[in-house]
């Protein structure tokens, strides 16, 4: 065999370029890792810090944090889709590369030529041999979009994008609201502010919100919200203080537990602090804010910075007060147990696809270790505010009554002519329960 008798050898195909950051194809593909994330049992929070998002510009990061959550949000459908228009299963940072552009299709039907071309742009620079297969997916699911529409119209988790069993849960104790909940669940949030009343009246703040051409309404605890969501730097003399960002639902727990000057008060589990910082804000108290994790700890001091407060900030266990309690009672405990979240899900859409069944009994106990081990820090005739951020009775109306049982000297004192509030998720604020306990004298 002479040399001129060999086939010639192919020279290595050349790595496609990077995705250009101001691309579609860069904004799906950063989203994708996210969701890649999520998929994998991470939480999104987690996932960004990881992805050092701040890092990019803001078009771009705002790009990329729109089709994640929005992705997120509807995943329950667009997985089930995805699943069906696959022969084989994908890597996961390939599959959800197309759950994002299978979201942003349905979403932006008169984008779909720039939505398709970019995805498989964004393939093409992982796996360059499966170009083909995304650009045959996709225009699959363009032409059968509306027969996957009615083959699903009777799956549960894709219509109301929730698992199979947190909509059994809530159909179960909220069988007149269920469809409501979940359907708030799946909306974009909406934007509150709360007013630093240390630095101006009520009125005065929203004046000045109005002279910035922010639209808003004032609600009946004060809390001022948004038209429509807008940056903080937009916001007048919000790194000065004047401001927070707080959902309207969170702004009753300052309220409702009603600090007295020259009371002693306690926010268990207080990170990131903004319910710390209300306190503050409503009455000259001694404020001890209690958070487990340092580095969330860190969290409430930045807060209180801000504004111009000031607490003691412990790092501490609320189950076990003899790693950080001096022992002289608390007449005030703001008690904001870590819960399911499940009243937050649409500002945490991972949330909903991280969570088990099986994780609510976990909460559950969690939360009955805090009650019991909070109460003997509470003095005779103080009272204690019960808050979760969940819609799942099993945290909040189960609870306490097992809470009450237990404890004979626990009373439990109406707010507003109730006895609880369950704040279920609406266009105004976000899920949350709310009980007041009175330690007996």
């Amino acid at each position: 065999m002479t040399p001129f008798d060999r086939k010639p050898r192919r020279a290595p195909m050349p790595p496609p370029p990077p995705l250009a950051v101001d691309s579609l194809a860069f904004a799906i593909d950063q989203s994708a890792g996210l969701i890649e994330g999520v998929i994998e049992g991470k939480a999104l929070t987690e996932m960004m810090t990881q992805a050092r998002l701040t890092d990019l510009p803001r078009p771009v990061r705002g790009a990329i944090l729109d089709l994640t959550y929005s992705t997120l949000r509807e995943y329950g459908k667009g997985d089930a889709v995805l699943k069906r228009l696959l022969s084989k299963p994908l890597p996961t940072r390939l599959h959800a590369i197309l759950l994002v552009a299978i979201h942003r299709l349905a979403a932006r039907p008169d984008t779909a030529h720039t939505v398709v071309d970019q995805a498989v742009t964004a393939i093409g620079a992982i796996a360059p041999g499966l170009r083909p297969v995304a650009n045959g997916v996709l225009r699959n699911f363009l032409r059968q979009q509306a027969t996957f529409e009615q083959a699903l119209a009777g799956d549960a988790a894709s219509r109301y994008q929730h698992p199979d069993w947190w909509i059994q849960k809530l159909q179960k104790r909220l069988p007149d609201q269920w469809i409501t909940v979940l359907a708030a669940g799946n909306q974009h949030p909406p934007m509150s502010l709360r007013a630093n009343l240390r630095q101006g009246t009520l009125d005065d703040a929203s004046d000045r919100l109005r002279s910035a051409g922010i639209a808003h309404r004032v609600l009946d605890n004060g809390a001022l919200l948004l038209d429509t969501p807008v940056p903080v730097d937009q916001i007048p003399d919000f790194f000065e203080g004047r401001y927070s960002v707080q959902d309207a639902g969170a702004q009753w727990a300052a309220q409702w537990l009603a600090p007295r000057p020259g009371d002693r008060v306690l926010d268990a589990c207080a990170a990131p602090g903004g319910k710390s910082a209300h306190l503050l804000e409503t009455a000259d108290i001694a404020l001890t804010a209690l958070e487990l994790d340092p580095i969330r700890a860190r969290r409430i001091d930045d807060t209180l910075s801000r504004l111009g407060l000031k607490a003691e900030v412990l790092i501490g266990d609320s189950r076990d007060p003899d790693q950080w309690w001096d022992g002289q009672a608390f007449d005030r405990i703001l008690a904001d147990v870590p819960c399911s979240a499940s009243g937050v899900a649409r500002r945490h859409p991972d949330i909903k696809w991280l969570r088990r069944a099986t994780d609510i009994a976990g909460f559950a106990a969690q939360q009955a270790d805090i009650l019991h081990a909070l109460w003997r820090t509470l003095a005779p005739g103080g009272t204690m505010l019960y808050v979760t951020c969940s819609v799942f009775d099993e945290e909040n109306s189960d609870q306490i009554a097992r809470f009450c049982a237990s404890h004979p000297d626990a009373k439990r004192v109406a707010i507003q002519g109730r006895m609880e509030h369950k704040l279920l998720p609406d266009a105004e604020h976000d899920g949350f329960y709310y009980a007041l306990l009175e330690k007996a004298r």
